[in-house]
């Protein structure tokens, strides 16, 4: 295999990111600007004014149209009019916990959305490589101590999982349907989808994800609460999927009929935390704080048990993570002890970079 370096390949490239103003999609869109990419993005507005979006500006990389991806309409005309070479599909209601509030609004935006993209993708008349991206959580999760891979059966026990694995049989159908490698000559579009979760990282302040509730808790010098101390995670920081996701997209530009299919992305099989070490760990980076195991009885069902095989992006497109499980967690923690988003954003992925 010619391994691409993908670190080139965007300079000078028109990339559409949904999703632009959230989390990942922030850290993306950085990224993809300091590569020296022409970046637009298409997103729902931040829902607070300290969002990373905007405490690390990123606004001023990208031309940002803030617009929902239900909007059919509006977003066939916005990739129209931008001639996008690469699309990365991020824009989605993240949560499971907040799934199980709004279960029709998240199927909505990760179902139909996810189904949006693909047809506005499939009246845009020229060359492009699109990433979708997904979950981890996307597979029937049968709580054994085993190692996912992409051939593995798909799932979904709560909405938010279900609902990505439904995208993800979407994605499939579309491939197939509109976009099949014995057309390519036709349509000239190479879609591939991407399956990473438990991604921590600066910036992020979601609720009821574990490393914003333990930063808020550690600011406000109250005790951490850990609602399932036990549960296995890989985790990840999260340029180490982005990073995947801009190498499968660089592949797939090289050689778009080999690439077009799901990939995993998450931490070496030996590299696994339970939500207790990962609490433990970040209160000693810290310098102070405890933590409470609360009264779980009312908790929601969330995966006590997850794990990924990533040999196939290892093996076939020579992406391998740069950080371990340890290191991730001390470089999150650094990003919210600097009270510097905008500086500290840059300084991270170029030390990424160098590694």
């Amino acid at each position: 295999m010619e391994e691409v370096d993908f670190l080139s390949i965007y300079n000078g490239k028109k990339v559409l990111v949904t999703g632009h103003t959230g989390f990942k999609g922030s850290w993306m869109t950085k990224w993809l600007s300091m590569l020296g990419a022409e970046v637009k993005g298409y997103a729902l507005a931040p829902e607070n004014d300290f969002d990373l979006f905007h405490s690390a500006e990123i606004e001023s990389c990208c031309q940002s149209i803030i617009a929902n991806v239900l909007d059919l309409e509006k977003l066939k005309s916005e990739i129209n009019n931008f001639q996008p070479d690469f699309i990365f599909h991020l824009a989605a209601q993240p949560l499971v916990r907040l799934s199980y509030n709004y279960p029709v609004d998240t199927f909505n935006v990760n179902v139909m959305g996810t189904a949006h993209v693909l047809e506005a993708i499939r009246m845009l008349n020229k060359t492009a490589v699109i990433v979708m991206i997904t979950t981890d959580k996307v597979y029937e999760n049968v709580e054994q101590d085993y190692y996912y891979k992409e051939s593995d059966r798909l799932g979904g026990y709560d909405p938010y999982s279900a609902s990505k694995a439904a995208a993800e049989l979407i994605i499939s159908s579309y491939r197939n349907s509109f976009f099949n490698n014995s057309e390519y000559d036709t349509h000239k579009k190479s879609i591939a989808s991407a399956r990473a979760g438990n991604v921590i990282g600066g910036g992020d302040w979601a609720k009821d994800r574990i490393i914003p509730d333990i930063v808020r808790s550690l600011y406000a010098n109250q005790d951490v609460e850990v609602r399932n101390p036990n549960a296995i995670r890989p985790w990840q920081h999260v340029l180490e999927p982005i990073c995947g996701y801009l190498q499968l997209a660089a592949q797939i530009s090289k050689n778009p009929l080999k690439y077009n299919s799901s990939w995993n992305f998450g931490p070496l099989k030996e590299d696994t935390f339970t939500v207790e070490d990962l609490v433990k760990i970040s209160i000693e980076k810290w310098g102070s704080g405890a933590y409470k195991i609360p009264n779980k009885m009312d908790a929601r069902h969330e995966a006590g048990l997850l794990k990924l095989d990533i040999q196939k992006s290892t093996n076939e497109l020579s992406w391998h993570p740069k950080l371990n499980s340890k290191e991730a967690i001390e470089w999150t923690l650094d990003f919210y002890k600097s009270k510097d988003p905008k500086n500290y954003i840059e300084k991270q992925i170029k030390e990424y970079q160098e590694r």
